[in-house]
């Protein structure tokens, strides 16, 4: 990803699961995060975008907050946001794969790693959810282990184990 005179904009806003941040270049958002603590989800995101000058912005660039926020309070179901994210190649290859997981479902770390064509690759894949820059646009939240297990979640397991439950309820909600 080229750094050169770009800026990351950002913003932050309550949501019923802490706090959310999304940030954003001129090119698309670059991160989402979750948390309890305002300060500590733009330190992190300043240590991230170390290089690059950042700038709190309320109004994201099309509305980008407002879509994440609908989809946090339950009144949308996808994130089709663009994005601008660094990755490998393995990375960007699992990222798709978690974007295809329907709302409201999970995969196991093993079903993404043979969607993918890499059967072996369970491990590799956990760590490329763990890297994942953008939490819900990359839903890796819908991704658990193969004994039902949630296992980690960048954001922390509670706020994983709320993800999926809300999305569940809103799937269900949608049903009848």
């Amino acid at each position: 990803m080229d750094t050169s005179r770009r800026v990351v904009r950002y913003t932050v806003a309550p949501c019923a699961f802490g706090h959310v941040l999304a940030a954003a270049t001129e090119r698309g958002i670059c991160a989402v995060a979750l948390g309890d603590d305002p300060a500590a989800l733009v330190n992190d995101l300043r240590r991230a975008f170390r290089a690059m000058p950042i700038v709190r912005d309320i109004a994201l660039p099309n509305h980008w907050m407002d879509a994440l926020l609908d989809y946090l309070h339950g009144a949308r179901m996808d994130l089709d946001l663009p994005l601008d994210v660094a990755a490998t190649p393995f990375q960007q290859m699992v990222w798709n794969a978690l974007r295809a997981i329907p709302y409201g479902e999970t995969q196991t770390y093993r079903q993404v790693a043979q969607r993918i064509g890499r059967p072996r690759a369970t491990r590799a894949v956990a760590r490329a959810c763990a890297s994942n820059p953008a939490a819900l646009i990359i839903p890796c939240h819908r991704v658990v282990r193969s004994n039902g297990a949630l296992g980690g979640y960048r954001w922390g397991i509670e706020r994983k184990r709320a993800l999926i439950a809300h999305e569940a309820a809103h799937v269900e909600l949608c049903a009848s």
